[in-house]
């Protein structure tokens, strides 16, 4: 038990520093198809995994079913033993949370949860109904927990520490998801770095109470935001009423029906799962953001959001690769009619020792081989490569213009180079390529790099 406690006190320290390095900000680059798939999976998980409890099976396997599919595939192999009153509470419950936000006046401003949770736990318990509660299935205590220190050893941390960061890792993720659907919910923007400071914190504090790692969990959020939490007030709140049940209502908390929890997370998981949103963005997205939004959304499903994310991250940022390499073009100067001042491709008498290539687009390493497709003709004595169009270039596109400079050299042709932008310049100017080339061979415009080609 130590090693746990030591590798979530260790984990909330290193949640803290990367609160304080700010990493959090790297949640922008998790694309909205990504986050709109598994909040939809998870939704589904939502679901699946409360309909044990709304139907009251009483489901018996040798290990706890953990994997949706395994709940999924129970629910159909123990359906016999369906509880006709179990489901009577739920339906009651869940029809009382879809309809009492109908009612006129102050009585729609009561949460319908807090209604139901009254009116099926009456209900159990006035006419003595064979309904599992949550005392019936969990332990209880109203005990408050002692802090208590682990006993720390080098030779421990060493062992957690790898852990340590996985436990970080994903709870930065998690929490940091969490926080991107809250604002999607509720139209407004966190603070990434501040959340995961706050989540290491929490995390330290559990950990000197004996407690297990925690994030933020969408579920949970969900469900504040659809009861009308808007602020971090609501957390804090949430957080005392839990030490209210957990000291004073515990008892009376054990008198919950299940079946009253399971319409709730219904709900729950219902106002999760856009539905509208999902079937658009399936309608009128490019086939690549469909791929991967369906692929986010099985995964989380079939396996967890761990899984979903990872897969879903890299084949957005292989199909984004795919997509920028498709409208990186590199083509024999076209004759256009187009005012853009002295850097115009207006009509030209090229002389017919000069190749001019337009390149348009970001020169990456998807795209970097289609400098080598450039037709190299010893009758023509100077290649212009118009730039203007490329905002940047990485190492493997630095090594093929190399490359090209060097066919250029051995077949007498001269490489001028055209509206070379900052970025590139940069890359060119650090790996010593401009003066291989020579700075007279880079122009500013078009018509200069022409007088200079007609010169050589």
């Amino acid at each position: 038990m130590d090693g746990l406690i030591i590798a979530t006190l260790l984990a909330g320290v290193i949640l803290i520093l990367m609160g304080l390095l700010r990493l959090g900000n790297l949640i922008k680059f998790i694309p909205y198809t990504i986050t709109t798939g598994f909040t939809s999976g998870i939704a589904v998980t939502i679901f699946i995994g409360q309909i044990k409890d709304f139907l009251g099976l009483s489901i018996v396997t040798d290990e706890p079913l953990i994997e949706t599919m395994d709940k999924l595939k129970a629910v159909f192999v123990f359906i016999g033993t369906l509880n006709v009153q179990a489901l009577l509470v739920g339906a009651l419950s869940l029809a009382i949370l879809i309809f009492w936000p109908m009612l006129p006046g102050f009585l729609k401003r009561i949460p319908a949860s807090l209604i139901a949770v009254i009116a099926g736990s009456a209900a159990v318990a006035g006419l003595h109904l064979n309904v599992n509660t949550i005392g019936d299935l969990y332990e209880i205590s109203n005990k408050l927990p002692a802090i208590s220190l682990p006993a720390f050893s080098l030779t421990t941390v060493q062992n957690v520490l790898p852990d340590a960061f996985t436990i970080a890792i994903l709870a930065a993720i998690e929490s940091l998801l969490s926080c991107v659907v809250a604002d999607s919910m509720v139209n407004s923007r966190h603070r990434s770095n501040m959340e995961l400071i706050a989540q290491g914190a929490g995390n330290i504090t559990s950990a000197l109470f004996g407690g297990i790692p925690a994030t933020g969990a969408i579920a949970r959020t969900a469900a504040n935001i659809k009861n009308g939490g808007r602020t971090p007030i609501a957390g804090m709140v949430h957080s005392v009423v839990l030490l209210l049940i957990l000291v004073v209502l515990m008892p009376y908390a054990a008198l919950i029906p299940m079946p009253v929890i399971a319409a709730i997370l219904f709900m729950v998981a219902y106002n999760m799962c856009d539905i509208k949103t999902f079937v658009n963005l399936c309608k009128t997205s490019p086939k690549s953001d469909i791929i991967v939004l369906v692929s986010t959304f099985v995964l989380t499903v079939v396996f967890d959001l761990v899984v979903a994310i990872e897969v879903g991250i890299l084949l957005a940022a292989i199909l984004f690769m795919k997509r920028m390499s498709d409208v990186t073009e590199v083509e024999g100067w076209k004759y256009v009619d187009e005012d853009d001042g002295a850097d115009s491709l207006a009509l030209r008498v090229v002389p017919d020792h000069i190749t001019v290539y337009e390149i348009s687009g970001p020169l990456f390493f998807g795209a970097a081989d289609k400098i080598l497709k450039i037709t190299l003709d010893e009758k023509r004595r100077c290649l212009v490569l118009r730039m203007r169009s490329v905002s940047a270039i990485d190492a493997t596109a630095m090594h093929n213009l190399e490359k090209l400079y060097e066919d250029c050299q051995k077949k007498g042709i001269q490489l001028i180079f055209s509206h070379v932008n900052e970025q590139p310049w940069r890359v060119m100017e650090k790996n010593g390529f401009i003066e291989k080339v020579g700075a007279d061979n880079f122009c500013a415009h078009i018509d200069d790099a022409l007088k200079r080609a007609e010169q050589l």
